[in-house]
């Protein structure tokens, strides 16, 4: 596939004049933040990725980075939107229980729907907004500052991640979306998503371009056939398009600074959906499908940066900020460990029509949880009407059936449109799922707790610290998940067990991280791929900059994460994000040619320890703590050995040049 770089003149109606004024002391700076969904940093090499090689060699590598647990796309998208962490966003998953039923404000016409809808929506998004009384996150993004301050901004790509970076642009008036001032393209464009400003399908118009964005088409695969051989190219074309022929000249020709935050799907769609690895282990998404979207991704940050820097002027003042929001490791359904022992879930006995025997099914925990207290289980996704003709949720037939997406409603009745009469809801994450009690019982917190630690899946336990210490378990608060958020705050998180393929199980594979497997609770199949985790493989992430405020092939082997990526670029801008709370993000300074040079510093690596659970097994979290944040690496539920130490040790390091 060709693709071109085509310059595009805008005519003059489309150009508009600045109307506020920057602050005095700011720098006046352009910002491309380019966010690789799903992109591992062992993907970063000169045959799959030479833009990013080069960027990293160039400017400054965060060789310590990481994403922000739960390892999922929204909530990453969260706080490199705000700079603040889960606790605060109150983003925990891609699909969390808000409390409410989603729509029953009416918004957009639609009937109310699921309490645990899928957030990557531009509507669900709305009408969360509207239902927090327009602010969702409860923290000015950096986009909505910069936006005030005189900046243009865009965001560009993968639908949900797009939109929450300026979330309080998309409160509905009358019911629907408004103009917004910002300009977000993402697969929902001209269809359901938000509106594009007159001069920006202006723009789209002088340019040739469709008002229509292009859809994504990979086929899942089920358990007959693989998924898909193929990267999301066309998607990402018309992305990267509308980018550089469209939006980027039209913010150019503003004579005003601007931010673009540019969201590619790809590696993390097709690493999703890759068909190389069907039902096996390996290649898993190592295979050459998933190379292929890393190389998908890498062209279209060749094409960005190519339109900036065929202007010298342009490029002088440009800022480059590559991440990804987590990592990402192959999915088991069946083995928990490298041996191939298979895994003793109830739910995995179970024979289901869409599901391979023996395999994990989609909602796997919550029908486990079910069975072991005795209670019905409703799929929140999926409606029916009773004999009435009320609208309820689906029992779920526990001999035969799953929840459609893995979450869950235990108890009650099925008939609260909110989910409350349940006694416990369960959200699937992938690689981690969460537990919230509606009616705060701690018994029963307590009884599951004890019965998850007797799981063969179960990788890490943490509960909501106002029920104490438990046995087998962490506090929330480890993982930077108790602070601010609007929304309810889950009162258990399961992370799954997740385990390293040996070298001769992968043909010499010497990078541990890619030899990782995750059990997961998606309705994807057994070697695609998945994230969600509390896995090192999902944790680390790829980070790097480079422009005029960055130093030159620097490595910068200081702790930071996506949390940290707003403050930094906040502090060039001279935009005041609140900082206010423990779970606010750092600038990352050490990585600035302004700043002074760091000293040499302690950095502590600490690890925390559950007491023990019935049958001896542990939570054991590593993490890091440096200048008042703290960084999870990875989590094990296990019996101790002698080498593991509850506490911290600090190590002097400083960043060093290449």
């Amino acid at each position: 596939m060709t693709f071109a770089y085509r310059p595009a003149s805008l005519a003059p109606s489309v150009v508009l004049a600045a109307t506020l004024a920057l602050p005095s002391a700011a720098i006046a700076r352009n910002i491309v933040l380019f966010v690789a969904d799903g992109l591992r940093p062992s993907s970063v090499n000169p045959v799959d990725a030479p833009t990013m090689t080069a960027l990293r060699d160039r400017g400054v590598y965060f060789s310590n980075s990481h994403a922000v647990f739960p390892t999922v796309t929204m909530a990453n998208a969260a706080s490199i939107a705000t700079g603040h962490q889960p606790g605060d966003t109150g983003i925990f998953s891609n699909s969390p229980w808000l409390g409410y039923a989603s729509f029953s404000t009416g918004n957009f016409g639609r009937a109310p729907g699921s309490p645990t809808p899928f957030i990557e929506n531009d509507q669900v998004l709305a009408d969360l907004g509207d239902h927090f009384s327009g602010s969702l996150l409860g923290e000015r993004t950096l986009l909505s500052l910069a936006r005030g301050a005189g900046y243009s901004t865009a965001a560009i790509g993968k639908l949900g991640p797009v939109a929450i970076q300026d979330a309080a642009q998309l409160a509905p008036v009358g019911g629907q979306f408004p103009i917004p001032q910002a300009i977000f393209i993402d697969d929902a464009t001209a269809g359901d998503g938000v509106p594009l400003p007159e001069e920006a399908l202006a723009a789209l118009r002088e340019a040739h371009l469709p008002l229509v964005a292009t859809p994504r088409l990979q086929p899942q695969g089920d358990r007959e056939s693989p998924g898909t051989r193929n990267a999301n190219w066309g998607q990402q074309v018309y992305f990267v398009e509308t980018a550089t022929r469209a939006v980027l000249p039209l913010l150019k020709h503003r004579d005003q600074p601007f931010i673009l935050v540019y969201w590619s799907r790809d590696p993390d769609g097709t690493q999703h959906n890759q068909g190389d690895s069907f039902q096996s282990l390996w290649p898993g998404i190592n295979g050459e499908t998933s190379a292929l979207a890393v190389r998908n991704a890498d062209h279209n940050l060749q094409l960005l940066l190519e339109w900036i820097e065929s202007d010298p002027l342009l490029a002088a003042d440009t800022d480059v900020i590559v991440t990804s929001d987590h990592g990402f490791a192959t999915i088991s359904k069946r083995p928990i460990n490298n041996t191939q022992q298979q895994t003793g879930s109830s739910a995995a006995q179970t024979s289901y029509a869409d599901v391979a025997p023996g395999t994990l099914p989609s909602g796997f925990l919550a029908i486990d949880l079910a069975r072991h207290l005795k209670q019905p289980l409703f799929d929140p996704d999926t409606q029916t009407r009773d004999e009435q003709g009320i609208s309820v949720y689906k029992r779920v037939d526990l001999e035969s059936q799953h929840p459609l997406s893995g979450n869950g409603l235990i108890g009650g009745q099925g008939r609260a449109a909110d989910g409350s009469d349940a006694e416990l809801v369960v959200t699937a994450n992938g690689g981690s799922d969460s537990i919230y009690l509606p009616h705060d019982n701690p018994q029963l917190l307590k009884g599951v707790v004890n019965y998850l630690a007797t799981l063969d899946y179960v990788g890490a336990l943490f509960v909501h610290d106002r029920f104490g210490l438990l046995p087998g378990t962490l506090p929330l608060s480890s993982l930077n998940l108790l602070g601010s958020s609007k929304l309810p705050t889950p009162d258990i998180i399961v992370s799954f067990r997740s385990f390293e393929l040996t070298a001769e199980q992968t043909g010499g594979t010497t990078d541990p991280l890619r030899r990782v497997v995750q059990i997961t609770d998606s309705p994807l199949q057994q070697g695609q791929g998945n994230h969600g985790g509390l896995g090192r493989e999902s944790t680390f992430n790829f980070m790097a900059a480079v422009g005029p405020d960055f130093r030159a092939g620097f490595i910068d082997s200081f702790p930071a994460s996506n949390a940290d990526i707003a403050p930094t670029l906040a502090a060039l801008l001279n935009l005041r994000l609140n900082e206010r709370g423990p779970l606010s993000g750092r600038a990352l300074t050490e990585s600035l040619r302004a700043a002074s040079p760091e000293p040499v510093t302690s950095i502590q690596r600490c690890t925390a320890i559950s007491a023990p659970a019935e049958d001896g097994r542990r939570t054991l979290l590593h993490y890091q703590t440096y200048n008042g944040r703290r960084y999870a690496d990875d989590a094990e539920f296990r019996t101790l050995r002698a080498s593991d130490h509850d506490g911290c040790t600090g190590l002097r390091t400083s960043p060093s040049r290449k």
